[in-house]
């Protein structure tokens, strides 16, 4: 079995998820619409008039979807502080690419997205998104091939002004739902000339009703920017991934519903989390331990439980509302209580109620944007290498919308211009000894040859963050004793995205030439002078690996062996030539854990030595080569 190339395809956990729904639509492994239509007949739409929002190039912007990325993230430690402990990250690139790649790490993991996307004001870079050769697109728009392009603007006069943003933002809004947890939260702030235009959008992709507000900035500052009213508003537009989220956002002020006091004397309310439906996930359905040692099972039955894991079952069965990490992870925070009815427990979760009569206002007027030049000026020794940037108390204040202090949450901001999302996360954690952590994309957009930035050395506002996060950690470490700032993590792994490290095929050649080179390149899986750290990240974010994964080289071995292992998976990578036919042995592998090497290094007789080894042990998916 061959390792992943590519990025995974960003639809297959939607299919994936359509599939245990509703098994009975596919017919070897394809959706068969004529079944689907038989079971949706009454809720399938019979006029062409629909409501909806469309636009010219909507279906390129599908495209790109649905296209993997074949670029990889190379670490640059250098650019990062404690690269090797600390789990925030910063990443150089394009968005849209780095969003694929991140796709299979981080599905359902990010518990809330804070983007400042650009306002589309006509002066703002439109992201030069291509789904036939993305690659090449976002190597001229970053400069990096020899005839690298101009970076553009959108302008009214062009005639799909509103349209090619909309295209710009639609697949990464896409993959950002993707990324947040069933509980997450995604926060964008717009301005008039596109508000209209990405309610709906957001719509679409999140569903209305699991629009939470609208709020509303004062943002001060106002100008003669139109020809009637001074502007001094702009707005931060929520959503939520679940609907069961959004109501319970909705109903958290009514007191009544929470009836239990814990030892401190705070109010929670107690929930089923045991659901049955058209909503059964086999990912939901698993025993949990009573206090008596007892399993409890979804719906009570053990016998029809058996019966499901061995694939018998349909839409209608009984599962769990939250996965079993899920679960584990509320278990550990003490919110999973169980209550003993008759002769057996039942198992519900604790749900807080914060004593506000109402928590949060749509209207937010404490905070002026003139604060977030302060705030960068702050920390740049008065110099303003970036125009608007958002004040850190504006993000601040949506962190503690969402966001506890012990929570382990990752903040993600895949337009992180300056990094005031990052300088908030650090700060709040600083004032709440808190442990969240973030996830910064910047696209390297050259700064002008004339700014004070690029004389100062920052050719890109990638550069300007970067520099930013480090100015802002080693602010804290001086204005605090190493006491009290001991369990912060006050650190961040700096990636740039970058051409993979495999030899992959070029389906655009031009001429013979060409051609002969790329043949040459395929004597070899991997890119010559490849180094081996790159290839490892490489491996293990397109296998599925958290970025924060542990990786270390083995001694001791008869091969060169690197481990890298996460809270859910284990791989064993050797790049050497040749493979020691003893060395699956000296691993000493479990069922679960992935050895990966060069196809090249296998030559017949070793391959069918190590798959005899393998099969004795049960490891038949268990060798990967590149």
């Amino acid at each position: 079995m061959e390792v992943k190339k590519e990025s995974e395809d960003v639809l297959n956990n939607k299919i994936k998820g359509l599939k245990d729904l509703f098994p009975e639509i596919f017919t070897e492994n394809q959706i068969d619409f004529d079944k689907f239509k038989s079971i949706f007949k009454e809720d399938i739409s019979k006029t062409n008039e629909k409501y909806s929002l469309n636009w010219v190039g909507k279906s390129e912007s599908i495209k790109n979807i649905q296209t993997n990325s074949k670029l990889t993230l190379v670490p640059d430690k250098e650019g990062s502080i404690n690269f090797d402990s600390t789990e925030n990250i910063f990443i150089e690139g394009d968005n849209l690419e780095v969003l694929k790649l991140l796709n299979k790490s981080y599905f359902g993991k990010i518990k809330m997205i804070y983007i400042d996307p650009p306002y589309n004001t006509g002066n703002d870079i439109v992201y030069n998104d291509d789904f036939k050769d993305s690659k090449k697109a976002y190597l001229e728009q970053t400069g990096q091939t020899k005839d690298g392009i101009k970076q553009t603007t959108n302008t009214k006069a062009e005639g799909r002004y509103h349209s090619n943003w909309l295209s710009m933002m639609y697949p990464r809004l896409f993959i950002a739902r993707n990324l947040l947890k069933e509980d997450g939260v995604i926060f964008v702030s717009i301005d008039d000339n596109e508000v209209h235009n990405l309610r709906h959008l957001m719509d679409e992709i999140f569903g209305e009703e699991n629009f939470i507000s609208q709020l509303v900035w004062k943002k001060g500052g106002g100008k003669n920017d139109s020809a009637f009213l001074s502007t001094i508003t702009e707005y931060v537009l929520i959503y939520c991934k679940s609907s069961e989220l959004n109501g319970f956002l909705k109903k958290k002020a009514d007191i009544k519903n929470y009836k239990y006091l814990d030892k401190d004397g705070k109010r929670y309310a107690l929930t089923s989390f045991e659901r049955q439906g058209i909503n059964y996930s086999s990912n939901s359905d698993y025993p949990i331990i009573a206090p008596d040692d007892t399993k409890i099972y979804p719906g009570g039955s053990k016998e029809k439980y058996e019966l499901r894991k061995k694939g018998q079952y349909n839409i209608k069965d009984w599962c769990w509302t939250l996965s079993k990490n899920e679960y584990n992870n509320r278990k550990e925070k003490g919110l999973i209580e169980f209550r003993k009815i008759k002769d057996h427990y039942k198992v519900y979760y604790r749900s807080y109620f914060e004593n506000k009569e109402h928590p949060y206002k749509n209207f937010i007027d404490e905070v002026t944007n003139s604060s977030g030049d302060s705030d960068l000026k702050n920390i740049f020794e008065d110099k303003k290498y970036f125009l608007y940037p958002k004040p850190i108390k504006f993000i601040k204040k949506l962190l503690c919308f969402i966001s506890k202090s012990k929570d382990n949450d990752i903040i993600l901001d895949f337009f992180a211009g300056s990094g005031t999302t990052a300088h908030a996360v650090l700060d709040l954690n600083k004032l709440d000894k808190g442990n969240r952590k973030f996830i910064c994309v910047q696209l390297p957009e050259k700064t002008p040859k004339e700014s004070i930035s690029y004389k100062d050395g920052y050719t890109s506002i990638a550069d300007i963050c970067k520099e930013r996060i480090r100015r802002v950690i080693t602010k804290i470490k001086s204005e605090y004793n190493s006491e009290d700032i001991k369990d912060l993590d006050l650190g961040f792994k700096s990636f740039i995205l970058s051409n993979s490290n495999y030899s992959v095929w070029n389906d655009k050649l031009e001429d013979i030439d060409n051609l002969k080179s790329q043949l040459k390149l395929f004597e070899s899986s991997l890119i010559s002078n490849y180094k081996d750290i790159n290839v490892i990240y490489e491996i293990l974010i397109k296998e599925g690996l958290s970025l924060n994964s542990n990786v270390e080289k083995l001694n001791n071995l008869s091969n060169k062996v690197y481990q890298i292992s996460d809270s859910s998976s284990k791989l064993y990578v050797c790049l050497d030539n040749k493979i020691n036919k003893s060395i699956i042995k000296e691993l000493n592998l479990s069922k679960e854990d992935i050895f990966i090497c060069l196809d090249s290094a296998l030559d017949d007789s070793l391959k069918q030595n190590l798959s005899k080894v393998l099969e004795s042990n049960e490891f038949k998916n268990n060798l990967k080569t590149i």
